[in-house]
């Protein structure tokens, strides 16, 4: 089975405003590859979910995937309050609408074809491939 470790990281100039995605994985064998895309009219949040789309997509085979974020949001979100916005039909505790939640969808859908575990990295803190993939996202934005 094919092992990668993936770093993502969502940016947005305003929020919303336009935005930008990027993603690093590294492979076991030692081989890196960047993804990076944007958009003109997006929030932070949703820049943190499609990076994490984009990289999970990008794999045709199962994979083992370690995905390390600095966005709790996304961490969260996908390991913890995901079960209970199913179980409320797409509704927050307080009876809104999740935001997002068309993200949500695809991103649950996706990971069903993998192994993942998710982990929290705190931002701006020396982690190289955070570092990495936060600049790839601003660069995005430019672009």
């Amino acid at each position: 089975m094919i092992k990668a470790d993936i770093y993502t990281d969502g940016s947005c100039l305003g929020n919303p405003g336009p935005g930008g995605w990027a993603v690093i994985i590294k492979f076991d064998n030692g081989a890196i590859k960047e993804l990076s895309g944007s958009e003109d009219h997006t929030t932070n949040n949703r820049m943190e979910l499609t990076a994490a789309i984009k990289a999970i997509t990008s794999f045709k085979k199962k994979t083992e995937i370690n995905i390390y974020t600095d966005s709790k949001y996304l961490k969260d979100g996908i390991t913890i309050w995901i079960k209970k916005w199913k179980i409320n039909k797409w509704k927050t505790s307080n009876k809104k609408d999740v935001k997002n939640s068309d993200l949500w969808k695809l991103l649950e859908s996706i990971i069903e074809d993998h192994k993942i575990q998710w982990f929290w990295v705190k931002g701006h803190n020396e982690n190289i491939f955070n570092e990495k993939a936060d600049i790839l996202a601003k660069k995005a934005i430019k672009s």
